[in-house]
């Protein structure tokens, strides 16, 4: 039986070397979708929303899958199965829930021996319960539904952290940084995508400011795809809140920051909870909208040689290293260890091996795995800020990088 950590630590000289070869064809299959064929392959099905409004968060996900996957395979596969390769079948989920579960119905039709998916809360729960039909494992790359395995579903794991201990985290961290400042803020408006994803997460980080003396003034929801914020950016500037905080995804995120520096809306922060759109592409093609912006999300460990060595690859593949590409990565990752440690696919003995899972995530601000009822808990979120167009963790402080500017200059 392989050691957990050998995927990460002992063989990763090896499977790096060759990961750039093996990586170019891998990634001829991102730009439509195919059904591997190889006999004794273990089949990974990927389900994100390649075409919509959420397709570049898509493509970046893919991405940091397929790396992953092509760096196990250059590593000599899943060995104790004889070697045999992992090979993708790819979903388009299309935004929406009943495509990625439509989707789900066709990759079990293929013989996936496991899932990872969806990006959107609202998908994932829709096609990890399609999966549970059929005990298929089923790995959250992006997803901070707490719902996801809240439902008794033995199939479904998430390496990253959910929106419960995020909003608690993120409260926590705002109330040491504005104290650290001489608690100059009172007051937070909330404005928030209409889905699973943000209307859960505004409800429990409107809970948890409150515990740390914060108060929410506003909270202001909005449809996916949104065009237009000037009536929300009035109503803010009306509303006077000294944080505003945003929780939507890219294309919202970006618009609404626009939008506030276009009408002047004078606040001491940005102060956003999975900012979907905040990452190394926005600090570098807006630096003047996004400098000082403070954002508590999934993170890379920018002190670690693999993190930054995977950092280096995706940008000389042209690509910003944006949080998809890791979570993604790390959930593949997860899932090889599993079917290397059950030395088959079968879905029971997968499944069994997942949830006993004890992964060292080395690229990522984390303590060892250790799954409980699917969830990870030795996952954590960070609060990291765009300083001088480069990005900062400013908090937990064991990872800091930089101190928070606060209020914002």
């Amino acid at each position: 039986m392989t050691k957990s950590k050998d995927l990460f630590t002992g063989s990763r000289r090896k499977f790096m070397k060759g990961a750039s070869a093996t990586f170019a064809l891998a990634a001829a299959g991102l730009s439509a979708p195919q059904i591997a064929r190889a006999a004794g392959a273990v089949k990974i099905g990927l389900i994100h929303p390649a075409t919509g409004w959420a397709a570049y968060p898509a493509a970046q996900l893919r991405y940091g899958a397929q790396m992953a996957i092509a760096d196990l395979n250059a590593a000599g596969g899943i060995k104790s199965m004889g070697g045999a390769a992992l090979e993708v079948v790819l979903g388009d989920s299309q935004t929406k829930p009943e495509i990625g579960a439509a989707e789900v119905e066709k990759m079990n039709e293929a013989g996936v021996h496991a899932i990872q998916g969806c990006y959107q809360s609202a998908v994932g729960l829709a096609a990890s319960a399609a999966a549970a039909k059929y005990n298929i494992p089923f790995s959250v790359d992006v997803g901070v539904s707490d719902k996801l395995v809240q439902r008794g579903l033995s199939n479904v794991f998430r390496m990253a952290d959910g929106y419960g201990r995020i909003a608690a985290d993120a409260s926590v961290n705002l109330a040491e940084i504005n104290k650290a400042a001489g608690s100059p803020a009172k007051t937070v408006a909330i404005v928030h995508e209409e889905s699973e994803f943000g209307t859960g997460t505004a409800k429990l980080v409107t809970k948890a400011l409150a515990s740390h003396g914060l108060e929410v003034i506003e909270t202001i929801k909005h449809a996916n795809p949104t065009r237009n914020f000037d009536n929300i950016a009035l109503r803010l500037k009306s509303a006077k809140p000294d944080i505003i905080m945003p929780i939507n995804y890219p294309g919202e995120y970006i618009l609404l920051a626009k939008t506030l520096r276009q009408q002047r809306v004078d606040f001491m922060a940005s102060y956003s909870v999975l900012g979907g759109g905040f990452n190394f592409k926005f600090v570098d093609e807006m630096p003047q909208i996004a400098e000082n912006m403070i954002d508590v999300n999934h993170w890379y460990d920018p002190s670690s040689a693999s993190g930054q060595q995977m950092r280096a690859r995706t940008e000389a593949d042209g690509k910003y290293f944006t949080f998809e590409v890791y979570c993604a990565y790390m959930s593949i990752m997860f899932l090889a260890d599993g079917f290397e440690r059950a030395g088959s696919t079968d879905k029971e003995a997968v499944n069994a091996a997942l949830a006993s899972s004890t992964l060292d995530i080395d690229f990522m601000p984390y303590g060892s795995t250790k799954m409980v009822d699917g969830q990870n808990m030795g996952s954590r979120a960070v609060a990291i800020q765009a300083q001088k167009g480069d990005v900062q963790i400013i908090a937990p402080s064991e990872y800091a990088s930089a101190s928070a500017v606060f209020p914002r200059s």
